[in-house]
């Protein structure tokens, strides 16, 4: 039978037979054969098994796993295996590749690999796949090794998540009688010993990695993270200097130690104050050294191993503080540049730092988002091209001898000017080019190939309704320097408020439009108020999705209430609808 559940449900060996025989001469099967071992044979057909091999999976070195499944299970089966007789009585123990890893009896030798794309249809592949207890029996193998086989095999979990490790099989002569398989119950047990000793190491090797952190961030204020791939101890120093991105890097570089190879960085051995800090964690573990993080990170990572058992179980990471750099070489202070917000920062740190090379930069934003401004301050004094006004001029010569260019709005290129570009990046890389893009319809063949090859050194700028906490700081940017003797434009808390929750589809251009036309405009003094803002502003944004028909329904009686100054009665009036219903659709606008 394929499955424990249904016994009912197995045909007879020698029916089994016969329909195999007809699968392998490409007749069409009985209607009694089961479609799941028919759908078996079909994947290994599909995967290219042939059913003669006499080496089903030739052996090959196992790489390392970064799962704690070997080093549990292995004291665990050598205890049990001198109970079995090995002479007609197989007993492996897979990974969730279903890479066997230990073996006994008649599959010690020879069989690296139980993959379905490798051997066909087995226990094993099965037992992974449903996640529960699996038996095949002689015929139901796609192998002809294996005809006079029946095994049994059970998944193994981790205690604490229920993630599949790997598989248990046990494994002996085809068996003709009803009933489970009789190597289910030492496999089951075997499974629950292993699962125990898992939940075991696991919660020892938890106390080892907590251990390590706390001697590791003894001192107050240490910046310090721990990290096996499953738990993270992160001290609140580390917590401000480390972004998402960062704490990524170093899972990854954790996991690489885990497997047994070195990070890229291993051969640069850590010095100085991180380094020994890390000392304290453990004098046995190998050498620490540097990670790299990614760009914009303001500090840097000096990770060491935490061994337990033998092994290494996860590591330690001490971070120190670096001086950030100049955020543009300009002493201009500019619109481009004005915000604190973390979207904004890291994007604006990330330009700089791929600014400094003089290669292609591609800037990528809604319209109005400043990708202009920034390339402007990024690069001094470059050749200016706008796609929107014409043919790309003959200035291609002087980017090629190192003068920047840069190309507004790219995604409205000509095709002969995105082609004359592809071919020049083609023979020439490493250009000082900058260019903007504005997302839309979807780029034709040329184009895309175009944004391909400079997207690897891309950044996308965040829009203004992703970045409120920087209106206060860009209101003040945008204002025109006051006329002698009269007093800078300032606001209310309340029109503050306002502009922060506009959702600014034209983004900083639209904001620049409004602080200009209100500074130019206004015949009162004093700070902003929330009434003079316009309409769509002052009354905020609805507060549920609208139609097409709502929207526009909605700026018609916020223009009437404009020009009738906010009286309803007047502006109901002018409508032709009854005041109650003028009170009704603002209501159904904001709930």
């Amino acid at each position: 039978m394929t499955t424990a559940e249904h016994p009912s449900a197995r045909p007879t060996l020698a029916s089994l037979r016969r329909a195999r025989a007809l699968f392998l001469t490409g007749r069409q099967l009985p209607a009694e054969i089961p479609e799941d071992i028919a759908a078996a044979w079909r994947r290994a057909r599909f995967f290219g098994v042939r059913h003669d091999v006499t080496d089903p999976s030739p052996a090959s070195r196992v790489r390392p796993s970064a799962s704690p499944l070997p080093a549990a299970a292995r004291p665990v089966l050598e205890r049990i295996a001198p109970t079995l007789s090995t002479e007609q009585t197989a007993f492996m123990l897979t990974d969730e590749r279903l890479r066997v890893l230990w073996a006994t009896g008649l599959a010690s030798d020879g069989l690296r690999d139980l993959s379905e794309h490798l051997v066909g249809h087995n226990s094993a592949a099965l037992a992974l796949r449903t996640g529960r207890r699996a038996e095949v029996h002689g015929p139901e193998h796609f192998l002809d090794l294996w005809q006079d086989v029946s095994a049994v095999s059970v998944p193994l979990r981790a205690p604490e998540t229920g993630r599949l490790l790997g598989t248990l099989t046990v494994a002996c002569a085809l068996r003709a009688g009803d009933g489970p398989h009789p190597g289910a119950p030492l496999a089951e047990a075997a499974a629950s010993a292993v699962e125990a000793e898992l939940l075991s190491r696991s919660r020892a090797a938890e106390r080892v990695l907590l251990d390590a952190y706390l001697r590791a961030a003894g001192q107050p204020g240490s910046a310090v993270v721990a990290l096996d791939g499953r738990n993270r101890f992160v001290s609140e120093a580390a917590e401000r200097l480390l972004s998402p991105e960062g704490l990524e890097a170093l899972e990854r570089d954790t996991m690489t130690l885990r497997l047994g190879t070195d990070p890229e960085a291993a051969a640069r051995p850590a010095h100085g104050p991180a380094a020994a800090a890390h000392s304290s964690v453990s004098s046995a573990a190998s050498p620490s050294h540097h990670v790299r993080l990614p760009d914009g990170i303001p500090c840097s990572a000096v990770l060491t191993p935490v061994p337990h058992l033998g092994s290494i179980i996860g590591a330690v990471a001490v971070l120190e503080p670096v001086e950030p750099a100049a955020v543009v070489p300009s002493t201009r202070t500019d619109v481009a540049l004005a915000g604190h917000s973390v979207p904004w920062r890291h994007a604006v740190a990330r330009a700089v730092e791929l600014a400094r090379c003089p290669e292609p930069l591609l800037l990528v934003g809604e319209r109005g988002t400043g990708k202009t401004s920034l390339a402007r301050e990024l690069v001094a004094d470059p050749s200016a091209f706008d796609a929107a006004e014409g043919e790309l001029p003959a200035c291609l010569d002087e980017l090629v001898s190192g003068r920047p260019l840069l190309i507004r709005h790219a995604e409205r290129l000509a095709p002969q000017d995105t082609a004359t570009l592809n071919s020049l990046l083609d023979t020439h890389p490493g250009v000082p080019l900058l260019a903007t893009y504005t997302p839309g319809a979807s780029p034709g063949p040329c184009l895309q190939r175009l944004l391909d090859t400079l997207g690897a050194r891309s950044v996308t700028l965040p829009a203004l309704r992703e970045r409120p906490d920087d209106i206060r700081e860009l209101v003040t940017a945008l204002a025109p320097h006051p006329a002698p003797g009269q007093p800078p434009l300032t606001w209310t808390l309340d029109a503050l408020r306002a502009l922060e929750e506009h959702p600014w589809p034209g983004n900083v251009t639209e904001l620049a439009h409004l602080v200009r036309a209100l500074a130019e405009n206004r015949r009162t003094t004093g700070p902003v108020r929330r009434a003079e803002l316009p309409d769509p502003v002052r009354e905020g944004p609805a507060t549920r999705p609208l139609s097409p028909m709502e929207h526009a329904e909605r700026a018609t009686i916020l223009e009437t209430l404009r020009l009738h100054g906010g009286n309803k009665a007047r502006t109901a009036a002018a409508l032709g609808i009854a005041r109650a219903t003028l009170y009704r659709k603002l209501r159904g606008y904001r709930g």
